[in-house]
């Protein structure tokens, strides 16, 4: 049985992207169509997998992170607009039996990804 899970660490400070708004969702011909929209907890991340089991099906999905919004609540200055504001990352599932863990390790000024499992 597969899933899709995330965390997030805020690599300005260091620390877990605790409270930072994750929304999941899947491209289904016409456009995307969201699934869930969760906020990470105190460890950045979800309290449950973002999809799994029967739901997760092949095909193109989409995590948008509110990084601007989370690090306005942390009390940065940012421009406007700001450098980074929501981060889009597009991931395939080839696989619906796998795991797919698709983490974020950002600032205001950057970020980072990857595919764990």
């Amino acid at each position: 049985m597969g899933r899709v899970t995330t965390h997030v660490l805020d690599t300005a400070s260091g620390r877990p992207g605790a409270g930072m708004k994750i929304e999941l969702s899947v491209f289904d011909g016409p456009g995307w169509k969201l699934l869930k929209s969760v906020s990470a907890n105190q460890d950045g991340r979800t309290d449950e997998p973002l999809i799994d089991g029967a739901a997760l099906k092949p095909g193109q999905y989409r995590i948008v992170f509110h990084v601007a919004d989370y690090f306005r609540a942390q009390g940065t200055k940012l421009g406007e607009p700001p450098f980074l504001d929501r981060v889009p990352i597009r991931f395939g599932i080839a696989d619906a039996s796998a795991n797919y863990h698709v983490p974020l390790l950002c600032s205001p000024w950057g970020y980072t990804t990857y595919r764990g499992s």
